[in-house]
């Protein structure tokens, strides 16, 4: 390896022991190793621009604009304490009910937009039912992992893999969604020994929850139909926007400008509510992680992962499954995914049979996502909502529950893979 490789790891090991030892905050850690990998000029000021992936940006920016108008309206508290009626005011099937339709919200919608609209609706109930919020963000993150695995349009990687494969957002269905809808199954038992038998809550807070009328949450009536308007618009938007020819960051920052226009709530309340610091740790993050794909760090990840099956498809598909979910976990799976798409489109080339690698990297690189706080843009908002909140989850916290629960949704998934393409 040469210097700026060496550099580069350095740089980014550095920061995620900052990040893991809470030493530093992490949008700070991010932005001080941008910085480092800048003046150190591993990675040019041009390149570093290149790098960030501003079209995530757009839609984290675009969505928290649109959620902190709509919370306005009541629909949060409304939906939660539909909810939380529809349970009987039992957490444990207050979480079911928040799990299986966060993960399939994120399926069709990204899970950015997911979380940022389940957040408020969980904090909500949570302060009804007297409990803590953590483990219901905790399942609420992984299941959003899990349900954006299931489509074409659920994750950044299935967008850029459907893409360059040439797969239908039903070819998606076909090969992602039913090992999806087993994991999704095999977690929420883990849930409910994990965090179901221990969560209590008093009749007292249960009988407050029965006597609450939802209808009565609602604060401006108006706003809110606009809002479930807008909403059922972004869900199409975001369905559609390959076809429209439009990045997702203009779905939702054109949802956010609609939403202030129309609403005529004050831009300022809404900029004041946006999670900047989540921002600040992503474009920092997108710089290290470039300093590694420009020199090459990545590439030589990729290839050592092929180098190791000896080129057999079986074996390749097995290896590529594990060390995406691995490597995703902790570094950001677009610059892994984009440096795999040529090596498999080369691989194709000579005549091989690639289809089942294809789908080995997509469920790999989006179930890793859950292996840490950093694996996904949905952990870093979720947590940061709830850090806001004061209910702070660590990374270590974090990496207790999802790296062995990402573990066993990945042994799922090949199990999944083998029965689908087993070996010649």
């Amino acid at each position: 390896m040469d210097v700026s490789q060496i550099v580069s790891i350095a740089v980014f090991v550095i920061v995620m022991v900052a990040i893991m030892t809470e030493k530093l905050h992490r949008s700070l850690a991010a932005i001080v190793g941008a910085m480092l990998v800048l003046a150190l000029h591993v990675l040019p000021f041009d390149a570093a621009m290149e790098h960030i992936d501003f079209n995530t940006l757009g839609v984290l920016l675009g969505m928290m604009l649109f959620v902190s108008v709509v919370k306005l309206s009541g629909m949060f508290e409304f939906l939660a304490i539909k909810a939380a009626r529809l349970a009987k005011g039992e957490p444990w099937k207050v979480m079911l009910l928040f799990v299986l339709l966060t993960a399939v919200l994120s399926a069709f919608l990204d899970n950015v937009t997911t979380v940022l609209l389940i957040g408020p609706m969980t904090l909500t109930v949570c302060k009804l039912l007297d409990v803590n919020p953590i483990p219901f963000f905790m399942t609420e993150i992984l299941a959003s992992n899990i349900g954006g695995t299931a489509t074409l349009i659920g994750d950044p990687p299935n967008i850029m893999i459907g893409s360059a494969a040439g797969f239908t957002f039903f070819d998606f269905i076909l090969y992602d969604a039913p090992a999806v809808v087993v994991i999704l199954a095999a977690v929420l038992v883990v849930f409910y020994f994990l965090y179901g038998r221990k969560m209590h809550v008093n009749e007292e807070h249960r009988a407050r929850i029965m006597e609450l009328d939802e209808h009565a949450m609602i604060k401006n009536k108006r706003l809110l139909k606009q809002s479930y308007v807008m909403i059922g618009l972004v869900v199409v938007g975001f369905m559609a926007h390959g076809a429209l020819g439009l990045e997702s960051s203009v779905i939702a920052l054109g949802a956010a400008g609609i939403i202030m226009l129309i609403s005529g709530e004050s831009i300022e309340e809404a900029l004041a509510n946006v999670e900047w610091t989540t921002l600040a740790f992503f474009a920092g993050l997108f710089v290290i992680v470039g300093a590694m794909a420009e020199t090459g760090v990545i590439e030589m990840l990729a290839h050592a992962l092929i180098d190791a099956t000896g080129g057999n498809v079986f074996v390749t598909m097995l290896v590529l499954l594990v060390g995406s979910a691995v490597i995703s976990s902790f570094l950001d799976n677009i610059p892994f995914v984009a440096t795999m798409i040529p090596i498999l489109l080369a691989m194709e080339s000579t005549g091989m049979d690639v289809t089942p690698l294809w789908w080995a990297v997509s469920l790999g690189a989006c179930l890793g996502g859950n292996g840490t706080l950093i694996g996904a843009s949905a952990n870093v908002v979720l947590s940061d909502i709830s850090k806001k909140n004061g209910h702070e989850i660590t990374f270590v916290q974090f990496l207790k529950t999802g790296f062995p629960i990402m573990l066993l949704t990945v042994v799922i998934a090949g199990l999944y893979l083998v029965m689908r393409f087993p070996p010649a």
